[in-house]
């Protein structure tokens, strides 16, 4: 078993590495790292995205399960390992000469590691409609497979436009057939989307949404711009899903959009298939690469990352291994050794080589 250096307080140890995101991504690729005995600090801002959620669902054997006692359970899993939480927030992230990587948090403290990985997540660009992003996780949802049992059977509204609004209509028709699309005057769809909302009994409100109604901190409807209040259990919206990558400016990376149906919904960081990048050592997990992923999948996505940076960290220990066994000898001078040492020793056990 290899040694490793402690993760500690100050800044001038060398880490193997620092994972900037708290989430179910960045404290899955900390605890597989902990596993294989490598230094690592995570530096947690507590700002998870499904805060506002009550429950998370769709993650085996944690179903139902409180988002915020999810990220604890993982936290004190991390420090079982040796690896270390850190609160704060990073400010600056730099690769530097030498390949390793200096990340400054927001208390001036600064951060050395050999490898990087950005799991920050994402923010959800929400509908300046008022009580959307007052309701966001509650009774605005997004996405079926987190919270459509839950509304099964109740009347649910969809806001927005073009063909994502209607792929959401008829996809949350599967949990219920009270569906409502309310849809922004003047969007312009094919005949076959019109042909596919008629089919599934989802019907279409074409007059602009004023705001949603609530009583007793319940949503309860949607007002339109012309006085009319559309009684509804929940709204779903299509949010704009976009990377949080403000580090990547010192990086020498960039985002790149995402489309859905030829809408741009958000952005992403593009990594290969295990989070790397095209910068050397700097790695990518959950949301921030995969705009899509679900918690289950993004912390599948941080074990792999995880496992993908420990194995570059063993091919640059082996390298480095390498090249100290060859210095000050060279090939030559340690076969003449140990031709020597057999000479001397016939009966020996040579554990030289």
């Amino acid at each position: 078993m290899n040694t490793r250096t402690s993760p500690s307080n100050g800044s001038g140890a060398l880490l193997d590495v620092v994972v900037v995101g708290g989430g179910a991504a960045g404290l899955s690729a900390a605890v597989t790292l902990g596993r294989a005995h490598r230094s690592v600090v995570v530096v947690d801002a507590g700002h998870p995205r499904n805060a506002p959620a009550a429950h998370l669902h769709g993650f085996l054997s944690r179903d139902g399960m409180n988002p915020a006692e999810l990220l604890a359970v993982g936290r004190e899993e991390v420090e079982r390992y040796g690896g270390r939480v850190q609160p704060g927030r990073v400010v600056a992230a730099a690769r530097d000469d030498d390949g390793t990587f200096t990340v400054t948090l927001d208390d001036a403290r600064t951060l050395r590691s050999r490898q990087l990985v950005l799991a920050t997540g994402l923010t959800d660009g929400l509908p300046d409609v008022p009580g959307v992003a007052e309701r966001w996780g509650r009774d605005v949802l997004h996405c079926p497979y987190c919270h459509g049992w839950e509304v099964s059977g109740r009347a649910v509204g969809i806001l927005g436009r073009g063909p994502v609004s209607v792929h959401q209509a008829l996809l949350w028709r599967q949990w219920t057939d009270d569906v409502t699309l309310f849809l922004e005057p003047a969007t312009e769809l094919p005949e076959s989307a019109w042909e596919e909302l008629a089919a599934r009994g989802v019907r279409v409100v074409d007059v602009a949404v004023e705001r949603l109604e609530m009583t007793d901190d319940r949503l309860t409807g949607v007002r339109l711009v012309d006085g009319h209040v559309l009684p509804v259990d929940a709204v779903v919206v299509g949010s704009r899903m976009h990377a949080n990558a403000e580090l990547l400016a010192g990086l020498g990376l960039a985002v790149e959009d995402v489309e859905m149906q030829g809408t741009v919904v958000g952005s992403r960081v593009p990594t290969g298939p295990m989070g790397s990048t095209d910068v050397p050592g700097l790695w990518v997990a959950g949301n921030t690469a995969d705009v899509s992923a679900q918690v289950v999948v993004a912390a599948a996505d941080g074990m792999r990352t995880g496992a993908a940076v420990n194995a570059t960290l063993v091919a640059a220990d082996t390298r480095a291994a390498v090249e100290a066994r060859r210095t000050p000898f060279s090939a030559q001078a340690e076969r003449e050794l140990h031709t020597r040492r057999t000479a001397e020793h016939p009966h020996a056990l040579e554990t030289t080589r």
